[in-house]
């Protein structure tokens, strides 16, 4: 159950369950403040004065910086030590969280936000990851990667649920302070129970500052264009079509830059490893598929069945504890089959969850969603895992830090693009089904000319003059219109989702096994 880590001085015992609860804690507090803010902006709108274009930037400061520190984090964990750098992020979350909750203006929490991302958002997660793979031997790797992978799938929706209570039934402003005590006990364990750096480990020398800058202008102008890029119109936008044009040649002349250089910030070398880039790309599908779906199924339950903030989060609570309880199952499984196996049979399940979810009408209540939700946590489940370990498991351990950074940013980046797509998605085919279903009504329709008399006359019925009458009878056919419109928008969503999961399967063949031979893309 230990192993020893000779430090310069003297063994320190490494207990890896003990490490693997450290970094999961730190973790969490990542995944779960991802999520837990998007229920509470109408209320931080209130408080704070702002608009909603104006809140909005909440959650986009915080996504623009998690994921520029991101692919730096191996680059400074092996500058400043792993374990220094993932105490210092820890360190660094708590405060600015703390921050968050005392902002008394909207530019004071956007700037708390942005430490919150800097300083441990992009760090905790990637670096937890990475302990987890440098720390547990090979054999014992799937139930340890079961473990996080439960922290890291049911983060999400546990955040809408914890956060929806919150505000409801406290304020806003605890979303932020609950990571307070989270953040201490995690702290101190990480402090008492990682092992400590070694000098030999840590990588001296100059600070390449324009690769840096680079990066900051690269990945930060993506990241805004897909965070902004529908409240924008997209490309009618010169904002938008300026951004794009930065990111293109940021992350151009920053890749040049990486291979060239003899000690990059971001070792893209690692991309030889064949079950790494292919798991990459795997990733960003299944990030698509799991903060995509978790970003639309909300935003249906609110806008649709009409649900308040608590009871969205209390409807994909089952889901989140599914998840929890599927993992362990998930990892028994790893250690006698091929992930890439369980990998395919993760895909049909989330396919049978996702195509449930087209069948959706306005008609739906929380019953209807309850199983597909359940059936897509257990689908979820065994794509993630078995995928985490496909990837990573073949990666040399000299590796490991520079790849799982690459990896969760391939995730962070699947589900940012999976959001953005996800929203034009449904803001465009929302407008193509109204403008069909408005031409098949068609304005001599006897079906639609009978119905408005019914309801003209329900409300004349009710002391209505007959133009206002006409009127209201007008705006209630274009309202059932409209949600019918959304409705079918969201399916197609739905569809969008499983059709991703399906292209990108074949991915699979170039996965390692998990472990053992190292495989070299050529």
């Amino acid at each position: 159950m230990s192993a020893l880590a000779a430090t310069d001085t003297q063994p320190f015992v490494v207990n890896k369950w003990l490490v693997a609860i450290s970094v999961a804690l730190g973790a969490l507090l990542e995944i779960v403040d991802t999520s837990i803010v998007n229920v509470a902006l109408t209320d931080m709108q209130a408080s704070l004065g702002a608009t909603l274009s104006q809140v909005s930037w909440v959650v986009t400061s915080y996504a623009i910086a998690n994921v520029i520190i991101l692919p730096l984090t191996a680059w400074l964990g092996h500058r400043f030590g792993k374990k220094k750098y993932f105490v210092f992020s820890l360190v660094a979350f708590t405060i600015a969280s703390m921050l968050c909750g005392f902002a008394t203006n909207l530019p004071m929490l956007i700037f708390a936000r942005i430490l919150q991302g800097l300083g441990g958002g992009g760090g905790l997660l990637a670096k937890a990851h990475s302990f987890l793979f440098e720390t547990v031997p090979k054999k014992e790797q799937a139930k340890a990667q079961g473990f996080f992978g439960a922290i890291v799938i049911a983060g999400p929706a546990l955040g809408p649920t914890l956060g929806g209570y919150l505000v409801t039934n406290v304020d806003w402003r605890w979303i932020f302070f609950v990571n307070l005590p989270i953040g201490i006990v995690a702290v101190l364990m990480c402090l008492a129970f990682l092992p400590p750096d070694r000098d030999a480990d840590k990588q001296g020398g100059s600070v390449d500052w324009l690769a840096i800058a680079l990066l900051v202008i690269g990945i930060g102008s993506f990241q805004t264009v897909l965070e902004e890029g529908q409240s924008h119109d997209w490309f009618h936008s010169p904002f938008i079509v300026t951004l794009t044009l930065s990111a293109a040649v940021g992350l151009t002349l920053f890749v040049v830059r990486q291979l060239v250089v003899k000690n990059p910030v971001v070792d893209l070398r690692v991309l030889r490893y064949r079950s790494l880039w292919a798991g990459s790309i795997l990733s960003v599908a299944i990030g698509m598929a799991l903060y995509g779906a978790l970003f639309a199924i909300p935003i249906f339950a609110q806008t649709i069945l009409r649900f308040t903030s608590q009871q969205t989060g209390m409807m994909l609570l089952p889901g989140a504890i599914a998840s929890a309880f599927a993992m362990p199952i998930a990892a028994k499984l790893l250690g006698r089959y091929d992930p890439r196996v369980l990998l395919v049979v993760g895909a049909a399940i989330l396919l049978v969850a996702v195509s449930q979810l087209t069948t959706l009408s306005p008609l739906t209540g929380t019953g209807d969603l309850f199983w597909p939700l359940i059936i897509r946590s257990f689908g979820t489940v065994l794509m993630f895992l078995p995928l985490s370990m496909a990837a990573l498991g073949p990666i040399p351990k000299k590796d490991v830090s520079a790849a799982t950074g690459f990896y969760n940013l391939t995730r962070q980046l699947g589900g940012s693009v999976g959001v953005a797509l996800l929203t034009a998605l449904l803001s465009n085919r929302q407008a193509f089904h109204r403008a069909v279903l408005i031409e098949k009504l068609g304005t001599d329709s006897p079906r639609l000319a009978e119905r408005l008399s019914l309801i003209t006359a329900r409300f004349t019925a009710s002391g209505f003059d007959a133009t206002a009458a006409k009127a209201k009878a007008l705006m209630l056919v274009d309202g059932s219109v409209r949600a019918q419109a959304a409705v079918m928008s969201f399916c197609d969503s739905f569809w969008a989702t499983g059709a991703v999961i399906v292209c990108t399967l074949p991915l699979v063949l170039l996965l390692g096994k998990g472990g053992g031979k190292v495989e070299m893309g050529h």
